[in-house]
């Protein structure tokens, strides 16, 4: 296999959509191109896809909460923030948008996101949701918000959703978004 991150640190956060189940991709190949991968999860998130999946395809430990100390016992976001390459978020919830935009930090991974550096980390978000939640004005607001603040957006798609309708909201491949990380990463 073609090695094109090798040593590259990226954090995955995975937040409470059922495009969870798509990261889990991302995360393997990742991990395949040779990226030390980190996942972050919100609690809703460990609804939809278990933390002992995304351990074993990063082999690494998986952080669920802000409060839990895995590998060591200072204060992690900060660590895993300085020492991050690249942080993708997928998927990106409507919730996520919003907490984001607000500097909301009560979740681990708004918690770490809010110690990221932009101007020296990309920070790719993975929007996911229905297409009229997609479509909010709010949604419009703080995406708006978040795009002035140096965060990269990847996607949107259009397509089937899990509410059985076609639209905008979809949450972009894992291919996809494994290319946006290499672009992310060249772009520095």
């Amino acid at each position: 296999m073609n090695e094109r991150l090798p040593g590259v640190r990226v954090i995955v956060g995975v937040t409470g959509g059922i495009a969870a189940y798509k990261t889990c991709t991302l995360v393997s190949r990742l991990a395949q191109a040779g990226a030390e991968v980190t996942v972050l999860m919100t609690e809703a998130a460990t609804r939809f896809v278990g933390p002992i999946t995304f351990q074993a395809l990063s082999g690494r430990p998986v952080y669920t909460s802000a409060w839990e100390h895995v590998e060591s016992q200072d204060p992690q976001h900060i660590a895993l923030a300085k020492a991050a390459d690249v942080v993708v978020v997928a998927p990106c919830t409507m919730d996520c948008l919003a907490r984001l935009a607000l500097g909301m930090a009560d979740d681990v991974v708004s918690l770490v996101l809010s110690a990221v550096d932009r101007a020296k980390t990309p920070v790719l978000l993975a929007p996911s949701m229905n297409d009229t939640m997609w479509r909010q004005p709010t949604t419009r607001r703080n995406v708006e918000q978040l795009t002035k603040d140096g965060y990269q957006l990847v996607g949107p798609g259009e397509g089937w959703q899990a509410c059985r309708t076609i639209g905008a909201g979809r949450m972009a491949e894992a291919e996809e978004l494994f290319e946006a990380v290499l672009r992310a990463r060249k772009s520095r």
